[in-house]
């Protein structure tokens, strides 16, 4: 069977190395039995979980310690396709040596992420994602059967997608890890919003405490302040000409557009660094020359916008 007849095309090269072995040699699919439990001196634990979003099933056997709660041992069954047994496998591997409440911990993201060839290459295409949410489900599942908790009981972050059991965690690091920059291509890689959208934004059906809308803008604007400041040295680190250079970016920005709107402007015409702080000349142009505003209202502007976005010892002074 060739590359194209297993999965189809260019659809291949969507998937990690990792994956594709696990497809075909998966290290931890079988059984434990009773019988195995005792021989290693634990607590057979049998846990199944399917996904109504597309018809996988997964059954998960653990081993456990009771005196630990350590899990000696795991296997899984899995009914489904590729990606839901390979994400199955290596959920499995990541379970043993681990308590079962350190078990809980492990997210989908986090099985997705150990498939990986490459840290920021994903190893499934977009719309498989999906499939590795039921190896944190099942995880919950099992840990509920061997503590007699509820699975809702393991759950430490919010829901968002309900059809889909996406959380608040996962939707953000989605978006952080592939740079996502659409609600549809949340939905690609989670399933989130696929069913009866009323994650999506408000107005659907059933009324959220968060949407994928509001979520996909808040993460998008907390990354792009992550990698200004990343990417900008400490204002108080640059010499007076780069201090400057930053100032006029700001006047260009947020002050000029302003001022212009009524026939004004403004020029920067002296700066003095004193006691740490910068002091700063402006003069006035056009509209603004004369304008009683200029000495008040117009400068404590310029002033605040300087050092919101630059620093809070920056004085303005008009001459």
């Amino acid at each position: 069977m060739g590359k194209k007849d297993l999965i189809g095309g260019s659809l291949w090269d969507q998937y990690s190395r990792q994956v594709v072995e696990r497809m075909n040699r998966p290290r931890y699919r079988g059984e434990l039995t009773q019988a195995d439990a005792e021989k290693a001196g634990g607590k057979l634990i049998v846990a199944d979980w399917g996904a109504e979003s597309c018809g996988d099933t997964v059954r998960l056997y653990w081993i456990v310690d009771e005196k630990t709660d350590k899990i000696l041992d795991a296997r899984f069954k899995s009914f489904g396709c590729g990606t839901a047994i390979a994400s199955s496998d290596v959920m499995a591997q990541m379970c043993i040596g681990k308590t079962v409440d350190e078990a809980v911990k492990i997210t989908n993201l986090d099985v997705e992420f150990a498939l990986r060839d490459e840290p920021t290459k994903p190893a499934v295409p977009p719309q498989k994602m999906h499939c590795s949410v039921m190896a944190y489900d099942v995880i919950k599942k099992a840990a509920s059967v061997y503590s007699g908790k509820a699975p809702g009981d393991y759950d430490d972050d919010e829901i968002v997608c309900e059809c889909a059991r996406v959380s608040l965690s996962t939707i953000k690091e989605v978006i952080r890890l592939n740079d996502l920059k659409t609600v549809e291509e949340i939905t690609e890689y989670t399933k989130a919003g696929a069913f009866c959208k009323s994650c999506v934004r408000p107005g659907g059906h059933e009324k959220r405490k968060y949407y994928l809308e509001d979520i996909l803008r808040e993460t998008r604007k907390e990354m792009e302040a992550e990698k200004k400041s990343a990417a900008e040295p400490d204002f108080d680190t640059l010499t007076l000409v780069q201090k400057l250079r930053r100032i006029e970016a700001v006047l260009d920005e947020e002050v000029r557009p302003i001022l212009s709107r009524d026939g004004g402007g403004v020029e920067l015409e002296d700066a003095k660094e004193e006691d740490g702080g910068l002091n700063l000349y402006i003069g006035y142009r056009g509209a603004c020359r004369g304008c009683a505003a200029g000495q008040s209202g117009t400068m404590l502007m310029i002033q605040q916008k300087l050092r919101d976005r630059l620093h809070g010892k920056i004085s303005v002074y008009s001459l």
